[in-house]
């Protein structure tokens, strides 16, 4: 699989960007150090203005690339899901057995990120912090139906319909299979943040994860 990706390019939607950072070094500067930037201050507090400062760069250029710092979050929660995505066919291709081929889904969706030295400009364990804590302001906007329409969220849906296929696959007179899939990548983010900060309120701590709860969940809802 290492050897697969290393030859693969990420590919996002193009209606995201102005111009494709991965075209050049800046863009690939800006990705670096956008992701680095939401991580240490969040979302809400993350301008154009302070990653040009950190990169060098004029906040100008910056919009060349991207025409707000939304659409820059959509960037970056496209190019993690379809970083899932690759892991998930490539994980699940040669497993037959319907039930192991759901659960290792389950696992490579629900487990904690490790760093890929495929993509040296971006840090996937920081970027999954992004996801697990920002993830949401991505399409909780008024604009997310014409986003939607316009193909924005294709390789978010793409995944969990992927995940709903798995699931068919298993149980095919189950008849909630998408809820099912939603409910599990949805869950696992929240899983994560809860463990991380209301830990009170979940029972995934260091001995028990988000995978071990979803793959115990689904066995028992699908009677597998």
């Amino acid at each position: 699989m290492h050897n697969l990706l290393s030859n693969l390019k990420i590919a996002v939607p193009e209606k995201i960007y102005v111009k494709d950072p991965e075209s050049s070094a800046l863009g690939k500067r800006i990705i670096e150090h956008s992701i680095l930037l939401i991580n240490e201050i969040g979302f809400d507090s993350f301008t154009f203005k302070k990653l040009g400062v950190i990169i060098g760069s004029n906040e100008s250029s910056i919009y060349r690339y991207f025409e707000s710092k939304h659409k820059l979050l959509l960037y970056l929660s496209s190019w993690y899901w379809a970083w899932i995505e690759y892991q998930l066919v490539f994980e699940t291709y040669s497993i037959n057995d319907t039930t192991q081929k759901l659960k290792k889904a389950i696992s490579i969706l629900c487990r904690a990120t490790k760093e890929d030295t495929n993509f040296t400009h971006i840090n996937e364990i920081v970027l999954n912090r992004i996801i697990i804590n920002e993830n949401s302001k991505s399409f909780l906007t008024k604009e997310v139906d014409q986003e939607n329409r316009d193909g924005y969220f294709v390789i978010y849906k793409r995944v969990i319909h992927r995940l709903r296929d798995i699931i068919t696959e298993a149980t095919p007179n189950y008849k909630y299979p998408s809820s099912l899939a939603s409910t599990i990548i949805e869950g696992s983010l929240h899983q994560h943040f809860l463990k991380d900060h209301f830990s009170s309120m979940t029972d995934c701590k260091e001995d028990i994860s988000p995978v071990d709860f979803y793959i115990d969940l689904t066995l028992n809802t699908l009677k597998l």
